[in-house]
């Protein structure tokens, strides 16, 4: 098995400090929003807790199928990450939209 070099650490702790990032800010806002501070879609609640159920089985999936063919733990773990990091990008853009009316 390879190692990992630092510049994949690096990739690797670039990728999580995004999404530590984009999810403090989503946790913010949708606080925000629980407290009526802010215009909340009704079904946020829900889709808060759907929506890490489904990250949960992508992720598994993604550092699987990167282990059954071959890749490095880097790769796993970046796989692992993806669903993750796309919705967290999805989630602080949709929740920080300025909503009209």
């Amino acid at each position: 098995m390879p190692m990992i070099l630092p510049a994949a650490q690096a990739r690797l702790a670039s990728q999580f400090a995004r999404i530590a990032i984009e999810s403090n800010m989503v946790i913010g806002l949708r606080m925000a929003g629980m407290m009526g501070l802010m215009v909340q879609a009704p079904g946020e609640p829900f889709r808060m807790v759907a929506e890490k159920q489904a990250a949960v089985s992508e992720s598994l999936f993604a550092m699987a199928s990167a282990g059954m063919r071959g890749h490095s733990a880097e790769r796993m773990l970046s796989a692992g990450m993806r669903p993750y990091a796309r919705r967290t990008r999805a989630n602080s853009r949709r929740l920080s939209a300025v909503k009209a009316g």
